[in-house]
């Protein structure tokens, strides 16, 4: 078959669509699909990161609320609890909305949409509004969440899977930078002795801005449809939620921290607000930044193999939190945490670069080859994304959810700690036992004259 090695064919629904896209053809990739998929994820990126600052600017807006608000450490905790609930469960209609909508298209709506908690959270704002108004504007921020899974969706159609990794850790690390990024901003506005208003008028400009880019350069790719049967069939693949399970471990810490930590410093280390903001970026930062590290690491040595070294590095780093906790140490607690932050962000490169590999596998072990094996792979990734992204944000909510729960029982969050170490531990153990000493068995009991293909999850 000849592959095609111009530029896309003419579109059909307007300017912006693509009709031919075949990432996997080498001539095709090299000629014209390479530069269009970057100049996607470039766009991509920015919409996901004003996303992400738009989900968790209550973290950040938290560190404002002092006394005169009337909350609670608990209320406090009870709220970015609930936030990162909605943004946990918006991620499942996010990612069919790619395809209903167009990558491009969705982009723009998304982009816009994330205006309303923005606006909302502008109005209300202020000490004597109620914990329940304050909740209910909180849970409209939940939709930046969602811009992650929808633009994850939309740039895995866009590359081949050879780059996936990178061009996925690459895109959800650039997204994740909007959490650090809008605690920066307000480091300064606080420094500055500015209002939380400020803060989210800074945004609004800039929620307009990367919907109006989006507009201007992406594409929508029509051989992106939602395949319901796709859907049910990763719903019943058993690696669908055992991959949800571990990227809650990574994800789940990462975004659940990224709410907590300033909480934490203030609560437990009496921090002030802007003593709590001078740090708490630091880890989503490194965590962000090191996430495409951890789709490229995982690419040259295998997903499952970095992912289970990153779980035993992550317990070792709460281990030490324990300790610190216990300790009182400010110094060695913080440096503990920003650690455990940057092992979340390379688990997350490695763990999302698992998704692809896992299913491809699964088609050559099925005796598809070439774009048949690559077709079964693209389909079965591209339906469980979405799935495992929403539940791996719910740790974030389990994360605060036990702060809370810690510090009404025991006034710190050492009992919290304690809890997630056993959750790394089984996250190691599952690893391992499913990805590794499964592969490994086999690779022993596979002989030279054997033709039928080897399940083996080792490489993904």
């Amino acid at each position: 078959m000849t592959a095609p090695s111009t530029a896309p064919a003419p579109p059909s629904r307007g300017s912006r669509w693509i009709q031919q896209w075949d990432p996997e053809d080498e001539t095709f990739w090299k000629e014209t699909g390479e530069k269009v998929a970057k100049r996607n994820l470039l766009f991509s990126v920015l919409s996901e990161h004003i996303g992400f600052s738009i989900w968790t600017m209550w973290s950040v807006l938290v560190l404002f609320m002092g006394p005169e608000y009337g909350l609670t450490p608990a209320d406090k905790f009870l709220l970015t609890s609930m936030v990162t609930l909605v943004g946990a469960v918006v991620r499942v209609p996010y990612t069919f909305a790619v395809a209903i909508f167009g990558g491009r298209n969705w982009t723009i709506i998304s982009a816009g949409l994330l205006l309303v908690p923005t606006v909302a959270a502008f109005a209300v704002i202020k000490p004597g509004t109620s914990f329940n108004t304050f909740l209910l504007v909180g849970l409209l921020a939940g939709i930046g969440g969602g811009n992650f899974a929808s633009s994850m969706t939309n740039i895995n159609a866009f590359f081949p899977l050879r780059k996936k990794g990178w061009a996925l850790g690459l895109n959800a690390g650039g997204g994740n930078i909007g959490v650090p990024v809008i605690q920066l901003v307000a480091l300064a506005i606080i420094g500055a002795s500015g209002g939380p208003r400020v803060l989210l008028g800074i945004y609004i400009p800039f929620i307009v801005v990367a919907a109006v880019l989006a507009a201007l350069f992406m594409d929508n790719l029509e051989n992106v449809k939602n395949d319901t049967g796709a859907a049910k069939d990763a719903v019943k693949d058993g690696h669908t939620w055992i991959m949800s399970f571990l990227y809650i471990g990574t994800f789940g810490s990462f975004i659940g921290y990224s709410f907590a930590f300033g909480q934490v410093l203030q609560n437990q280390f009496g921090r002030t607000p802007l003593e709590a903001a001078y740090v708490t970026f630091i880890g989503p930062l490194l965590g962000s930044l090191i996430r495409p590290v951890g789709g490229a690491l995982a690419d040259k040595y295998g997903g499952a193999k970095i992912t289970l070294y990153n779980y035993i590095g992550m317990g070792v780093a709460t281990a030490v939190l324990i300790v610190a906790s216990m300790q009182k140490s400010l110094g060695l607690f913080t440096v503990a945490f920003v650690v455990l932050f940057v092992l979340s962000g390379l688990g997350n490169g490695s763990t999302f670069k698992m998704i692809p590999g896992i299913f491809h596998t699964k088609a050559l072990a099925k005796g598809l080859e070439g774009e048949a094996a690559a077709a079964y792979g693209r389909r079965l990734s591209g339906a469980s994304m979405g799935l495992i992204g929403a539940v791996g944000a719910l740790g974030g909510v389990g994360i605060n959810l036990a702060f809370r729960q810690s510090f009404l029982s025991y006034g710190s969050g050492t009992g919290a700690f304690v809890a997630f170490l056993a959750f790394y531990a089984a996250c190691f153990v599952v690893t391992w036992a499913v990805y590794l000493r499964r592969s490994a068995a086999k690779g022993q009991a596979t002989t030279a004259s054997e033709a039928k293909p080897q399940l083996s999850y080792a490489e993904v």
